[in-house]
């Protein structure tokens, strides 16, 4: 009865849920405001859209506040010692805090956007109908993004990858000597370069365990960790940039603006690794004192993580495992391969169980939600983005790209700048620049950046501050603009 109500009501609605930008009245010679006015004018479900966009933006800066209400909640609950419910069958389970449950769920950043998702979908119905809401979250929305980073996720943390992994590394610290302090430099200057290799998310993925094992495992302080973190997120957001098919937002524009890798290398590539370098080597400076300190607690423990233990693990099992990866990205915009690969992958993986680890595919899957939410609304908000983009001139260009990457993918960014017509060489460059450039400041920016949260979270109380992650990838992120700019 109430769907029959729903779709009584949004009989006789044409319009979809994503108006295309052609339909829209030419640009107002009154300026961009007055542009936008009339694009609210003419579907005012635009304005919705981007206020419960933002309402789920200010949801992430409060998630570690909530879940500290979460912990507070339970606390009061387990007061007098834990609360016993029988079941039928006799046995006794311990009761849980509703209220704790609530708040914790409501504090997982990977839920929010799919959260305020449904609250999008509710006034979608309102204003369009329930056809309306169907057609755009099943066919005009792609999923391909987050499907891919889900998979990379579960590849790139399997044992055999990490075990290799990890003796690159261990190759390229000797050369320091195999302190923490060399682990550290080469994990944040050579893993986020691999993303041009194996795709950002890969390489996010397979740095952050590494800095989880070889790092964070020594327990450095609270702002050595956000310094890491932040350095991790805006270093990986330009580590893809050396080629052309494995950073998202070069990947949105390639194709279209005719880029190949030569292009790309001389553009961006080179002043990336600059980049990344300086930035590393300034952190490095910052806190040498404090990895002395580190290394010192280190040598008071038997071994030294990098060097692995355990039973070894076969050359073949770790060449097929990589080449499960291989195939990932070469079919990463097929999802039917890209699924059907994985599915080949669990077989071989249970097949040589002994070699693996624990599979856990609860923080790839939260992850998946997380960016599926994200498209969701990022679909939504290019009505006011893609004026905007086309308003400017290249530096400004530059800094508005930066910034609007921080609350919105970066790919969406460079997406819609390949709509903006006639977009000189110069402004194609400034776009794409400001994008990779801004990708660390939030979680939200970079698609790969909720699976280093997801990964690196748990060294952090109450989890990862989004204030404080933003300013611990300022500097970073100050040095990379001037790689793009100056140099």
């Amino acid at each position: 009865m109430i769907i029959g109500l729903i779709t009584e009501a949004s009989s006789g609605l044409a319009e979809g849920l994503s108006r295309p930008l052609s339909s829209y009245a030419a640009p107002s010679p009154d300026g961009l405001m007055q542009t936008l006015i009339d694009r609210v004018h003419a579907d005012p479900f635009n304005l919705y859209a981007t206020l419960i966009f933002t309402a789920a933006i200010l949801h992430t800066f409060f998630t570690p506040k909530i879940r500290q209400w979460a912990g507070e909640a339970e606390a009061r609950h387990s007061a007098g010692g834990p609360k016993l419910v029988q079941h039928e069958s006799g046995e006794e389970v311990a009761e849980v805090s509703l209220a704790g449950q609530i708040l914790h769920f409501l504090g997982e950043v990977e839920v929010v956007f799919g959260l305020w998702a449904i609250i999008l979908a509710l006034c979608g119905i309102a204003f369009k109908g329930w056809p309306a809401v169907l057609d755009y979250v099943g066919k005009e929305v792609d999923y391909t993004e987050p499907i891919f980073v889900t998979i990379i996720m579960a590849l790139a943390a399997t044992r055999p990858v990490t075990r290799l992994a990890e003796r690159a590394i261990h190759l390229l610290s000797s050369l320091g000597g195999e302190t923490i302090a060399s682990t550290w430099l080469a994990i944040l200057i050579f893993g986020p370069l691999l993303g041009s290799l194996i795709t950002e998310p890969g390489a996010m993925t397979i740095s952050a365990i590494l800095l989880a094992r070889q790092f964070y495992h020594y327990q450095p302080s609270i702002r050595l960790r956000y310094a890491t973190i932040g350095l991790l997120f805006v270093n990986v957001s330009v580590g893809g940039t050396l080629t052309h098919f494995a950073a998202p937002p070069i990947v949105m524009v390639a194709g279209t603006w005719h880029w190949d890798m030569a292009h790309v290398f001389l553009n961006f590539g080179w002043r990336a690794m600059v980049g990344i370098t300086a930035s590393t080597l300034l952190y490095f400076g910052i806190f040498h004192r404090e990895f002395g300190a580190l290394e010192k607690a280190r040598m008071s423990q038997e071994r030294f993580m990098t060097q692995g233990g355990g039973t070894p693990i076969p050359s073949w099992i770790i060449a097929v495992q990589v080449g499960f990866i291989a195939f990932s990205v070469f079919v990463s915009h097929y999802v039917p391969l890209l699924i059907g690969g994985f599915l080949f992958f669990l077989a071989f993986a249970q097949a040589t169980a002994h070699h693996q680890k624990k599979f856990d595919l609860r923080s790839p899957l939260m992850v998946g939600l997380f960016l599926a939410g994200l498209v969701v609304h990022g679909g939504l908000q290019s009505w006011w983005l893609q004026p905007l983009l086309g308003s400017m001139g290249s530096t400004s260009l530059f800094w508005w790209s930066t910034f609007l990457t921080s609350f919105n993918d970066n790919a969406a960014i460079t997406y819609l700048a390949t709509l903006v017509p006639n977009l000189s060489e110069i402004m194609k460059h400034a776009v794409v620049a400001g994008a990779v450039t801004g990708g660390g400041l939030t979680v939200i920016a970079n698609a790969p950046n909720p699976a280093g949260q997801s990964i690196l979270q748990g060294f952090f109380p109450n989890g990862v501050s989004p204030l404080k992650l933003a300013t611990a990838a300022l500097i970073p992120t100050l040095i990379m603009a001037v790689a793009f700019i100056v140099i």
